[in-house]
């Protein structure tokens, strides 16, 4: 797992400044000889200092309507030090001068800085807090997700922060399975138009699709139907390795969607629990080898690998382009949307396909992290259990009541005001609405919220619509590696060393063979040999497979 923005920044002056601590041979203390897993039973402070991050736009704490409610239901009074700007520099200092405040809030703090901090004391355990008798929402949500309580455990058992993350799924319009909004992100479209104008059926297999695409540069379709200009058409145009505009939904036809952004990009999760690079299969050299040859033939986009986002949606809105990729149809289309169609997953030479499923928005545990310096943790734990609450976090992200949601639906389901409404009643669009309202902080919003709680936008109904009806039946396995997995500073600096040199070896390489063609048995023997030696590819693997196995089950927690 990266480390966040501001902690890039972060460690490396902390790093100098704070001298490292030796862990004592009982894994139940930390340094300053404090009990791990047991909780604090003094309540006698109830006034907290906290210090953290806020958006630009943001109004002041101690002025936001929500906090001071939330304040007065604890029986706390919060004195807050929150800022915008300097953010790393002032924890910095803190934590390197041993100043600390009560706790630190929407820092955005790594795993690492997590396990590294709570080893050395600065940060407390919170695991014994996480119970029905301190936390009743929060240790409810864990308990019916055990994944999230996973995913904040550190790799020492303990739990330094709490759960912070937004789950947008199929759940939230209302599906039986909860599936992410980042399930599958590229949705595929052909010009059903040009189909029918040619005679063709919407293809089920890439031979049909490529028996389609040479009918569109044959017959130049841009310029017959729409008329453009002689020449015009592209068959098929998108980007290389991007996130919902790239090329790798069709690799589904030979096994495998080898996702960019992902947790490596080509990294897959089999049924059996075993994590494995598809990028050094015999199915992956496959696929480049048969969609050179379209690349040779003129049928994908020579700019494929140049273009940006805004090129490709101009050429499809102007007519030109017969199959792309993208999240939406019409956003991509533009006037054309109605010309077009979504593509099916198709099936490859040997007659199947599969889908590589990702996993959602990571949970994290960065945003809420209570220090030593805290006389009565279970006071202001109290005060933030309170956030776990639907109806509450909803007013935290978005806005409260009466300001940023206004009327409930025939469900009791909160409507957000739209942006002429904002315009017309507060003088400013509801993006800036929202920003000024925000609470950076320790969020979670789970899909089922959308469905009782606050309404979802539209455009995500939409995406998470088509996704569940008409994506998801041709998924035949939703195994996917989690995004939330933790894992050791050792392992961590296994990452940092070595992935990006092989996400970039990997990609460099693969965009050679679809244009040039190839690889031969040399180049092949040459590329694993290269992402082995050089990119550590058995470390890479080695280290994905051990965070895999501590989050499937996670180990029980030390003994004080």
């Amino acid at each position: 797992m990266k480390k966040s923005g501001i902690w890039k920044k972060i460690v490396p002056c902390i790093l100098l400044s704070v001298p490292a601590v030796v862990m004592t041979a009982c894994g139940g203390y930390n340094s300053t000889n404090e009990v791990r897993g047991v909780a604090n039973t003094d309540t006698s402070q109830t006034e907290f200092s906290v210090m953290g991050g806020m958006g630009a736009l943001s109004t002041n704490y101690s002025d936001k309507p929500v906090l001071n409610q939330l304040q007065e239901e604890a029986g706390i009074h919060i004195n807050w030090n929150c800022m915008s700007e300097s953010l790393a520099e002032q924890v910095n200092i803190r934590i390197a001068g041993g100043e600390l405040p009560d706790a630190f809030m929407g820092v955005g703090f790594s795993n690492y800085d997590l396990s590294r901090y709570g080893d050395e004391g600065t940060f407390i355990d919170l695991t014994p807090y996480l119970t029905e008798e301190y936390m009743p929402n929060l240790s409810k949500i864990l308990e019916e997700n055990p994944d999230i309580r996973s995913a904040i455990t550190m790799d020492d058992g303990y739990i330094y922060g709490l759960p912070s993350g937004e789950r947008m799924g199929t759940a939230g319009i209302g599906k039986d399975e909860d599936y992410s909004i980042y399930t599958i992100p590229q949705f595929s479209m052909i010009n059903k138009a040009w189909l029918d104008d040619l005679g063709l059926e919407v293809p089920t297999t890439l031979e049909e699709l490529h028996t389609a695409l040479k009918a569109f540069k044959d017959n130049d379709m841009s310029a017959k139907y729409y008329g453009n200009a002689q020449g015009s058409t592209i068959p098929m145009s998108t980007g290389f390795d991007q996130w919902c505009w790239g090329q790798n939904i069709f690799y589904a036809g030979f096994g495998f969607t080898n996702w960019p952004n992902d947790v490596c990009n080509d990294l897959v999760l089999r049924d059996d629990g075993s994590v494995e690079f598809i990028c050094v299969t015999d199915q992956y050299r496959d696929a480049i080898t048969y969609f050179h040859n379209w690349y040779a033939e003129g049928l994908m986009d020579v700019e494929m690998f140049s273009q940006d986002d805004t090129q490709l949606i101009a050429k499809c809105s102007q007519g030109y382009v017969g199959v792309s990729t993208w999240w939406y149809i019409e956003e991509l289309m533009g006037d054309y949307a109605k010309d077009y169609v979504f593509l099916p997953i198709l099936d490859g030479p040997d007659g199947t396909h599969n889908v590589t499923v990702r996993a959602g928005s990571p949970i994290t545990s960065g945003q809420l992290c209570i220090t030593k310096a805290c006389k009565s943790p279970a006071n202001l734990l109290k005060f933030y259990d309170l956030w776990y609450n639907p109806e509450i976090v909803m007013q935290l992200h978005y806005g409260p009541i009466g300001v940023s949601f206004t009327e409930q639906d025939e469900n009791g389901v909160w409507l957000s005001v739209s942006d002429e409404q904002s315009r017309e009643i507060y003088g400013k669009g509801s993006g800036e609405l929202r920003g000024e309202q925000e609470v950076y902080g320790p969020k979670l919003i789970l899909s089922d919220y959308y469905l009782t709680t606050f309404k979802m936008e539209d455009r995500a109904i939409e995406r998470l619509t088509d996704l569940s009806e008409f994506w998801m039946p041709y998924v035949d396995s939703t195994t996917a590696y989690p995004v939330d997995c933790v894992f050791t500073g050792r392992e961590l600096d296994d990452i940092d060393w070595y992935k990006s040199d092989f996400e970039l070896t990997v990609r460099e390489q693969e965009g050679l063979w679809l244009k040039n063609g190839g690889p031969t048995d040399a180049e092949w023997e040459n590329y694993i040999e290269i992402l082995r030696k050089k990119c550590g590819m058995d470390k890479l693997l080695n280290v994905y497979q051990a965070a895999y196995n501590r989050y499937a089950g996670v180990e029980a927690k030390p003994e004080s």
